[in-house]
C-alpha cells in the first residue's frame, strides 16, 4: 500500500516528541515478544523501559539518537530507531562484537499498519529506517553496527538478514524477570 504522502525520516532533536514516540514503542513492542511472554510482562518491560521520560532522556543523550519516520513532513511518527553510540557492557556482546567504534541498533519497530506499505519507489518504511540509522552510525565513525533479536523472532532474523547482519553469537535479554535469549547480529558498516 502506498503513502498518501512520502515518508519522512528525522532525526529527533526536540525531547516534546518523546510522548508520540513512546505510544509507538508501546504499541510495537509486543511484536517482537517470544509467543509465551505474558501480557503483564510486556506491559512491566514498557512502563519500565518505554516510557516517554526514556525516550526524552535518549533524545538528549549524547550517545544516544532517536530517528523517526512520519507519514509525510508533518504526519504522525509511524516508526522510530534508537541507536546507542558505545561500546556495549555486555560481555557475551563484546565477544561478538569485537573491536570498535560500534553502534547497536537497540530498537527499530514501524507499527504493523505500515509494515506493508512503501513510498514512491517502493521502499518500506522499515527499510528507509534501517539506512538511516545505518548512515547515523557511519556518521559518528562506527566500523560495525550490532543489534539483538530474540532467537524466536523468525520474521525479525529475515528482515536483518537482508539488510546485511549476520548472527555473530547469542546473548540474555531480561523481560520483567524472565531470561530470554537473543541473537547478536552484526553487520560492518
Amino acid at each position: 500500500m502506498p503513502y498518501d504522502t512520502d515518508p519522512v525520516i528525522e532525526s529527533v532533536t526536540d525531547p516534546a516528541l518523546a510522548p508520540e514516540i513512546a505510544d509507538v514503542a508501546a504499541a510495537t513492542f509486543p511484536l517482537a515478544c517470544p509467543p509465551h511472554s505474558t501480557a503483564d510482562d510486556v506491559a512491566a518491560h514498557i512502563a519500565d523501559h518505554l516510557a516517554a521520560q526514556h525516550f526524552s532522556s535518549w533524545i538528549t543523550d549524547a550517545h544516544h539518537e532517536v530517528i523517526v519516520a512520519r507519514a509525510g513532513s508533518r504526519g504522525a511518527v509511524i516508526g522510530y530507531a534508537l541507536l546507542v553510540h558505545a561500546a556495549s557492557t555486555d560481555d557475551d556482546v563484546r565477544a561478538a562484537v569485537p573491536g570498535g567504534p560500534i553502534t547497536e541498533i537497540s530498537k527499530m519497530y514501524v507499527l504493523p499498519e505500515h509494515h506493508g506499505s512503501a513510498d514512491p519507489d517502493g521502499t518500506p518504511p522499515a527499510h528507509l529506517l534501517m539506512t538511516a540509522a545505518l548512515d547515523a552510525a557511519r556518521a559518528r565513525g562506527s566500523a560495525t553496527a550490532w543489534l539483538g533479536v530474540n532467537q524466536l523472532n523468525a520474521r525479525a532474523q529475515r528482515y536483518y538478514r537482508k539488510m546485511g547482519f549476520a548472527v555473530a553469537g547469542t546473548k540474555s535479554f531480561t523481560l520483567n524477570g524472565t531470561v530470554e535469549h537473543d541473537y547478536v547480529m552484526v553487520r560492518s558498516l
